[in-house]
């Protein structure tokens, strides 16, 4: 009896074990998420091109697979994407790309209506021929391991981690996978003129660009903590739980997506780890990532969209520099 029923419970303990992982930021879901993403196959991940899709249907499949709803029907925005050339270089066509959008809901009657947005851009810089490039070396997959592999793959790991206690949650967690970031802030620009909900529903927007070289000193660096009651006590606080040193400012808003946001008086704060030499160059690759200090960041993250989508206080922008 006992040696039939082993099987059953082998099964039983490595269902639980999935269930488990599932529930947790792991270091080896960012491994798998930033070595896809930054694999010479997907070229740079460049807008427009046709590896460009496969990244996007990646992210989808990945927010289907967590659980996550798509937003309003669907977990593509559609835009057109205007590419950035280097001085005295002619105009180069429009093409298409997609921010990638999913939902968790809350499940408060009222403030389910009001929206936490944590967003990450996927996209990079191809094959380095932009005017971006901060490197001589052209022709050749600029794998952008850090910018933005890193924010992209901790986006997918939080969402799967808040959609597994979405019974937490009074307000809703939307997540975006902006397109076209390095060419201008496309995507987060044609989201917030484009809105799929209303603005003033969006009471926080947060930002990861860059979040995988966490420092020896474990610095999480921050702009934007002070546009909201409290935000700057909360990204403190949360840091020794987490073995974090993080350096919050009021201000500082920054030059990612959540500008986009804060332009349109929405609170925002902007997460990186440091710049570093392989910035915008074909060397920023998976091997340089600090997956055990991601990890760390991610964990940060989620605590403080947790506190934010479980409180009931009233959340209102307050402008910084």
């Amino acid at each position: 009896m006992f040696k039939k029923l082993t099987p059953c419970f082998i099964l039983l303990f490595l269902f639980l074990q999935v269930a488990h992982s599932q529930k947790n930021v792991t270091v080896n879901e960012l491994k798998k998420h930033i070595n896809f993403l930054t694999s010479d196959k997907n070229v740079g991940r460049y807008p427009g091109e046709r590896t460009n899709k496969k990244v996007v249907s990646y992210i989808k499949k990945q927010y289907k697979q967590s659980g996550v709803k798509p937003l309003k029907g669907s977990y593509k925005q559609t835009f057109m994407a205007q590419l950035r050339v280097k001085k005295d270089e002619p105009k180069k066509p429009e093409v298409k790309t997609w921010n990638v959008i999913g939902i968790i809901e809350g499940s408060d009657p009222k403030l389910k209506n009001e929206y936490v947005v944590l967003g990450a851009h996927y996209d990079h810089l191809g094959l380095g021929d932009g005017p971006s490039s901060k490197s001589e070396k052209v022709g050749v997959v600029y794998h952008g391991a850090d910018d933005n592999a890193s924010g992209t793959a901790a986006l997918l790991e939080i969402g799967e981690k808040i959609a597994a206690h979405k019974d937490t949650l009074k307000r809703s967690v939307i997540l975006i996978a902006f397109g076209a970031e390095e060419q201008g802030l496309l995507g987060s620009k044609y989201f917030v003129n484009n809105p799929i909900v209303p603005l003033n529903q969006i009471k926080l927007m947060i930002n990861m660009d860059m979040v995988g070289r966490l420092n020896e000193q474990k610095q999480i660096y921050m702009g934007g903590a002070g546009t909201f009651d409290g935000g700057m006590e909360l990204m403190k606080k949360l840091g020794p739980k987490h073995d974090l040193s993080p350096v919050v400012n009021a201000g500082s808003v920054g030059g990612s997506d959540h500008v986009s946001f804060y332009k349109k008086q929405i609170s925002v704060i902007g997460l990186h780890t440091g710049g570093h030499p392989q910035y915008h160059t074909p060397e920023d690759t998976a091997d340089l990532i600090n997956y055990l200090g991601e990890k760390k960041v991610c964990d940060y993250i989620y605590d403080a969209i947790i506190n934010v989508a479980t409180s009931t206080s009233e959340i209102n922008f307050i402008p910084q520099d």
